[in-house]
């Protein structure tokens, strides 16, 4: 359309996990002396080439800065140092990764504000370049010492994370020793997708069984058609259950049993919206959405988790933009997509010490069948709200989700991480 701008166009990749996933990527880094050979023997051993000499005519895929050991505020000046001089070398479509510190590490006051601005400067800087297609994203470390960032890196530098944006990524110590190959780590395990027959529900169920996984489709009845000719598809398996009966959590419970080898990722993806504002909502609509997107989660995770979910099992739940920000009409569905975020933060921490990590995916603006019948102008203005200036697709929160239940994501835990480009909404 004449006069607006057109948006770059986003690489992805629908390949699974390679060893050498960054194979050939030029990777321009700025690394605290006591983390440049670890960090530098991880990435060369996804295939990417490491260096910290900036060249005025090279291009990089990746800018990498380290802030590990930034203590005052006068060291944020070599994050504009760093950045002021190499981001036009950055390729359309590259990646921006800063690792730093927790916050809550710090009970120094400058240290603490040093640390928080370098998030603030992250963000920021995720909106200046998304117009090229590329994003900018900060890990942020819990604990001190080497760890082993490797799937994080995959994912965070590689096509997966095309629309994910101006996030922060908390990384903790795993306590179980994740260092095995990304290629193919999720064979001989058995997942479950709900809400699986269909949408972003099946993308996550394709990109699952790419990596290995034994994928269980759960969904309603209804969608038995659907179910069977992915299951066909993926070589999967169809187990067809309203989540909302009451009696849902112990047939899932049933029919994991059957496998031999138990059960070890279990997503969340089912849900549903019944909008109207809180003064012309019907209690049915209300009960309907806290049923399905909310009780019928921890109610199923109870049960699984009593001895049905394997030790060092992965839970990810699906939650929403409009649970971190609101969203008009929305009154029942943000609380649902909220009450995931506190529940994902808290389950997580009470189940750590059996490697089982539990978070939330949140998505923004994603290009599905239900949004097809938004009215063109109201997807338009959701698809601006993107650094990127354009909505997602349902296989960039199937990446997200196969990166959550990857073994290598284990130091990831009780988080809720956007899918949305960046938008201008929320935090």
């Amino acid at each position: 359309m004449l006069g607006i701008p057109v948006p770059a166009v986003l690489i992805r990749t629908t390949a699974p996990y390679r060893q050498h996933e960054l194979a050939g990527d030029q990777i321009l880094g700025h690394l605290c002396e006591e983390n440049k050979t670890f960090l530098t023997e991880q990435l060369s051993g996804l295939g990417a080439n490491v260096t910290d000499i900036f060249n005025k005519t090279g291009t990089y895929n990746t800018l990498l800065f380290d802030a590990s050991n930034f203590k005052k505020t006068v060291d944020l000046d070599l994050l504009y140092q760093f950045f002021r001089k190499s981001i036009k070398n950055l390729l359309p479509n590259g990646r921006v990764v800063v690792i730093a510190p927790a916050p809550t590490r710090f009970q120094q006051a400058e240290k603490a504000a040093t640390i928080k601005a370098v998030e603030g400067f992250v963000r920021a800087l995720a909106k200046e370049i998304g117009r090229k297609g590329s994003t900018a994203n900060l890990v942020s470390l819990t604990e001190n010492g080497p760890q082993d960032l490797t799937s994080v890196f995959a994912f965070l530098m590689s096509e997966r994370s095309a629309f994910i944006s101006g996030q922060v990524m908390v990384v903790r110590n795993s306590e179980r020793d994740f260092k095995i190959s990304i290629e193919q780590s999720l064979k001989g395990k058995t997942a479950i997708v709900t809400g699986a027959a269909r949408g972003i529900g099946a993308a996550i169920a394709r990109k699952l069984a790419k990596e290995g996984a034994t994928v269980v489709i759960v969904d309603r009845p209804e969608e038995q058609e659907a179910a069977n000719k992915l299951a066909t598809e993926i070589n999967g398996k169809v187990l067809l259950q309203d989540i909302s009966k009451p009696e849902a959590a112990d047939n899932i419970a049933e029919f994991c049993k059957t496998n031999p080898k138990g059960l070890d990722i279990l997503v969340h993806n089912a849900g549903v919206t019944r909008d109207k504002t809180i003064a012309n909502m019907e209690y049915a609509h209300w009960q309907q959405v806290m049923d399905i997107n909310l009780r019928s989660i921890i109610t199923i995770n109870k049960t699984l988790l009593n001895g049905v979910l394997n030790d060092d099992g992965r839970i990810v739940c699906m939650s929403s933009v409009s649970g971190i920000a609101g969203n008009f009409g929305q009154t029942n569905y943000a609380a649902t997509k909220a009450g995931l975020i506190g529940y994902v933060e808290a389950l997580g921490q009470r189940y750590a010490d059996k490697g089982i990590t539990v978070n939330a995916i949140a998505p923004g603006f994603i290009e599905t069948q239900m949004t097809a019948k938004i009215p063109f102008m109201t997807k338009q203005v959701g698809r601006k709200l993107s650094n990127l200036a354009q909505g997602g697709l349902p296989e960039d929160v199937a990446d997200l989700a196969v990166f959550l239940a990857l073994p290598g994501a284990g130091g990831v835990n009780g988080q809720t991480l956007r899918v949305c480009g960046g938008a201008l909404i929320g935090k």
